[in-house]
């Protein structure tokens, strides 16, 4: 049978998918699609999954994609991150037989991906781009599809997405935000990129981004007239958007608790998807938010989250009829639903005085200046200190700079004591070099040798002598 194509492979491979959950690192996993397509998604993306470690880890492989079949999880696309041409192919290859479709990530614009080259990152490397491309859409049984973030020009955006549909690609994602829109700096997702570029191909085209409701879905595809509406964020904190329902945060929480008992997956999976779900109920009960970073089996945030639905119960007994919701939420913070980023704040510099994130931090010092990543260390080790003044301060070794032993005999660091040590002959009880010692031994085990004594000769060159004895020691 003939690989279908563009418009073809959309309507009877996927099914005419309108309804798309995003891949999604650590999140877009088995049994969160599971759980995505009974509430309403009609296609889900596999987790990024890099290339080149598919091709060469067999368990990477089979943690990721050869786990079990799953009937119930199709249609399914494999996205891949790759930056080069023939370890892509290879990969897709692999996986194919598992899929309905390959994807190319060309939206990641994350710090790994600039130091990895690959997401975003490639977008300005279009002959690379169109190689890949190629290759695959000549090699695999199933098509190649790519999801891309925005030029900030229209125009540039058009004439990119062409070249991909050029080079055989048979589906295009669009995130209307460009790489630099990330984090606080996301903003608002451009759908008027993503009208021009649906006007401007022939195949079949994916919205991706400024989707929080059913509403948001409809009037997107309304407005830029894509085939279909890619949700991240706004799944993540509500797995039934698609269906146009905000239940109760426990209801999801335990039905996606017993899918993971069925397919299980890595606790930090679960851990994050808890986190989203809980997201403003554990803005309210804070305690239990230290509780459920805290637990180190399946059970134990199970138990946190049958807490959080209790404190929730709780919380509604109290309620005053007619009641509404406090601060900017829609509905009470036990119902599932969107959770808003602040958008970029203007003169960000300025306010600053042009002063890093980093150096801010610092500056203020406490709990309340420091990343979240600082506050999760800080949780696991209340001890430690990121505050430089408080910091315990290292003696420089003299030759390169880097901290010197305590007890090394010449104010030196291991490396460049060893080397003196070598050098000279030495020994440096503080690093454990007995270079002097094993020298002496060495002749004296020799002067007790019937005809193995020599001239007693000292200094590495030697003949017979410490060369021979310890030049081992630094291989």
């Amino acid at each position: 049978m003939p690989k279908l194509q563009g418009f073809e492979f959309w309507s009877r491979t996927l099914g005419g998918a309108r309804h798309v959950v995003a891949p999604m690192v650590d999140q877009s996993e088995l049994a969160w699609r599971l759980l995505s397509r009974r509430h309403g998604a009609q296609l889900c993306y596999t987790p990024m999954l890099h290339a080149q470690v598919f091709v060469r880890d067999a368990n990477y492989r089979k943690e990721n994609l050869y786990c079990e079949v799953c009937p119930e999880d199709r249609p399914l696309i494999v996205q891949f991150c790759a930056n080069d041409p023939e370890v892509f192919v290879q990969a897709a290859l692999l996986a194919q037989d598992y899929c309905d479709a390959i994807d190319l990530n060309l939206g990641c614009p994350q710090m790994i991906a600039k130091r990895g080259h690959y997401g975003a990152f490639l977008q300005e490397e279009w002959d690379l781009l169109q190689s890949m491309i190629l290759l695959a859409h000549e090699k695999l049984s199933v098509p190649v599809t790519c999801k891309i973030r925005v030029f900030p020009e229209i125009d540039k955006t058009v004439r990119y997405a062409q070249m991909l549909e050029k080079a055989g690609c048979q589906l295009l994602t669009v995130h209307g935000r460009t790489k630099e829109q990330k984090g606080p700096l996301s903003g608002a997702a451009s759908w008027e990129h993503i009208k021009a570029v649906r006007k401007a191909v022939a195949i079949p085209v994916f919205a991706n981004g400024n989707i929080q409701c059913l509403q948001d879905v409809e009037r997107c595809i309304q407005d830029t007239g894509v085939q279909g509406v890619m949700s991240a964020e706004g799944n993540l904190h509500n797995p039934a958007l698609f269906e146009g329902r905000s239940p109760a945060v426990w209801e999801l929480a335990e039905e996606y608790l017993d899918i993971v008992r069925q397919h299980p997956c890595p606790l930090s999976c679960v851990r994050a998807h808890l986190f989203k779900l809980w997201h403003h109920t554990l803005q309210v009960h804070q305690q239990l938010r230290e509780e459920l970073a805290r637990v180190k089996t399946l059970e134990g945030i199970a138990a946190v989250s049958q807490a959080l639905k209790l404190r929730c119960q709780e919380d509604m007994s109290r309620q005053e009829e007619g009641a509404r919701p406090t601060g900017d939420l829609p509905f009470f913070h036990w119902i599932c639903q969107p959770c808003v980023r602040p958008g970029p704040k203007e003169s960000t510099k300025e306010s600053s005085g042009g002063r890093s994130k980093r150096a801010l931090e610092e500056e203020e010092g406490g709990t309340d200046g420091l990343s979240k990543n600082k506050q999760k260390k800080q949780l696991r080790n209340p001890h430690k200190t990121f505050n430089p003044s408080l910091k315990p301060k290292y003696a420089k070794c003299d030759q390169c700079g880097n901290p010197k032993g305590n007890r090394c005999v010449f104010n030196l660091c291991r490396g460049c004591c060893k080397k003196r040590a070598f050098r000279e002959t030495a020994d440096c009880p503080g690093h454990g070099l007995l270079f002097k010692t094993k020298l002496e031994k060495s002749l004296t085990w020799k002067g007790t040798q019937p005809g193995l004594q020599e001239p007693p000769q000292t200094g590495p060159g030697a003949p017979g002598g410490f060369s021979e004895v310890v030049g081992s020691a630094l291989a």
